[in-house]
């Protein structure tokens, strides 16, 4: 079970290692090692709405970034079993997180979230919408009536999502965020101070200019290289999909306090 209130850094560190969003987790070596030849190769379903040109094509150079700024193992040689995420870095990127956060909320800004992973962290988005609008932001509301090839683009609890068949929908795609910045582009509305998204959503708001932080597990290497190059600004290193959404709420705790968003 979550453990109760907010916790301290050490308690949130043993957290994440016992729910296992750090530390060993459930996503294979073989299943990481497979993602980041594909990105390399030029396959854009794992490019995440970033356009990486050639600049990624040595799936080594992929490696040492995660193992740099996740804490995936650095030797090429470990091609199967466990890899891992460190949750020192995870707590580090909430850290970075919570800082810009901070600045929106001083600034009143105009914030849009997003997730292409409602499963496990639409409740984590909803939360930190919910603390952002009660400081002063603005959170965007999305324009109406956006599709994609792979569904409607529509918002549930102050948070864009993809649905399809009635269900919300887990994408990698930029394209639903792609028709939110073009929709609101149309309607003579401003683009977003900041996104808080995670998968292609995040990936496409920084490609497209716009300051964007999120998540992403260690499977997904695209937008950890782009947080390298400066494209996104912050993406914290988590699975992304463990067994209950629930285990999240002290990895949110912990970002809302730091973020001086709650007390």
């Amino acid at each position: 079970m979550p453990i109760p209130g907010t916790p301290s850094r050490a308690e949130l560190v043993d957290h994440l290692v016992r729910t296992r969003i750090a530390g060993d987790v459930a996503t294979p070596r073989e299943n990481n090692l497979s993602h980041y030849r594909k990105l390399a190769n030029g396959d854009r379903h794992y490019w995440l709405g970033l356009e990486l040109g050639e600049r990624w094509t040595d799936e080594q150079d992929v490696l040492a970034v995660m193992a740099e700024r996740v804490g995936v193992n650095d030797d090429a040689e470990h091609r199967h079993g466990q890899d891992t995420i460190d949750p020192e870095l995870t707590v580090a990127a909430l850290e970075r997180m919570a800082a810009r956060l901070r600045k929106a909320a001083d600034g009143g800004q105009r914030v849009l979230f997003a997730t292409g992973h409602p499963g496990g962290l639409l409740d984590v988005h909803r939360a930190t919408a919910d603390a952002l609008r009660g400081a002063g932001c603005e959170i965007v509301v999305i324009p109406e009536g956006l599709q994609t090839d792979e569904g409607y683009v529509m918002q549930f609890a102050d948070v864009a999502v993809l649905e399809h068949g009635a269900t919300l929908w887990h994408t990698h795609s930029g394209a639903p965020m792609k028709a939110i910045l073009t929709g609101l582009e149309r309607e003579g509305r401003p683009l977003p101070d900041l996104v808080v998204a995670d998968h292609g959503w995040a990936g496409y708001a920084g490609q497209h200019g716009v300051d964007s932080v999120g998540y992403a597990d260690c499977n997904d290497p695209a937008l950890f290289l782009a947080e390298s190059e400066g494209t996104v600004q912050v993406v914290v290193p988590l699975d992304d999909h463990v067994v209950s959404p629930r285990h999240y709420d002290p990895m949110t705790a912990y970002l809302l306090r730091e973020a001086g968003l709650v007390e």
